[in-house]
């Protein structure tokens, strides 16, 4: 009996890992998108029966989903959707505020002229967009923001940052942007850039954990505003 090579064992492994990365994405974006409701109990043999694979990359999926606060796991009960209300959007948006500023420094300290005038042409786009097409105006925040933190030296803190991310895009999309914030968002980039070309850290790291504040703050007005209206209905 011949034994499998490097590639085939490689090829075999990088399968397995696609699986469980497309069957993570399906589940996040359910939970997020509240196809999923809240405490619904997510049965692991139902789940690799719904996307046609053994059960193996369920588990996988929904560890990961675990580390990101999306799945909780009761025991003797398994696995259910955790609530996406005000307390889950407030702890997220307080990890991204003490996040985002410790990765702004190494920025702030090293950016050079080439750097500024890119972050400048991104808020250019930013305000031309003026919150027309919420999409692009998304793409566009998420570019200004990773330009600032992508190199940082601390892959695991960027990685954190990029998940935490994707959780409040993903849960702001069905969430308007009251005009008083939007005006702000332009303001405090403004400010930023700003800080960022005077090589002022603290100033930079003060505007920008208020912008994140802000936005976190933001998001649990208008859910709590949702949240009410839901309660008037019933």
């Amino acid at each position: 009996m011949s034994t499998p090579g490097p590639i085939a064992i490689s090829a075999g492994k990088e399968t397995a890992e696609n699986t469980s990365n497309l069957i993570y994405e399906c589940i996040r974006d359910d939970i997020l998108s509240g196809t999923l409701k809240a405490n619904t109990r997510l049965k692991i043999s139902q789940l690799a029966r719904q996307h046609n694979t053994s059960t193996n990359p369920v588990r996988e999926a929904l560890q990961q989903l675990r580390g990101e606060g999306l799945v909780l796991f009761t025991p003797n009960q398994g696995a259910r959707v955790r609530p996406i209300n005000m307390e889950f959007v407030r702890d997220v948006a307080e990890v991204g505020n003490l996040l985002e500023p410790y990765l702004l420094q190494l920025f702030v300290e090293t950016a050079s002229a080439e750097d500024i005038a890119e972050l400048e042409r991104l808020q250019d786009e930013i305000e031309a967009l003026n919150f027309e097409d919420k999409d692009r105006h998304t793409d566009l925040n998420n570019t200004f923001h990773q330009t600032m933190y992508e190199r940082h030296y601390n892959r695991v803190a960027v990685g954190v940052w990029k998940q935490h991310r994707e959780i409040m895009n993903a849960i702001s999309k069905r969430i308007p942007i009251a005009l008083g914030r939007q005006e702000a968002i332009l303001k405090e980039h403004r400010a930023l850039i700003d800080a960022i070309r005077k090589q002022d850290v603290k100033a930079a790291q003060e505007v920008l954990a208020q912008h994140i504040g802000d936005a976190g703050k933001h998001l649990v007005d208008q859910l709590r505003i949702e949240e009410a209206r839901a309660e008037q209905k019933t």
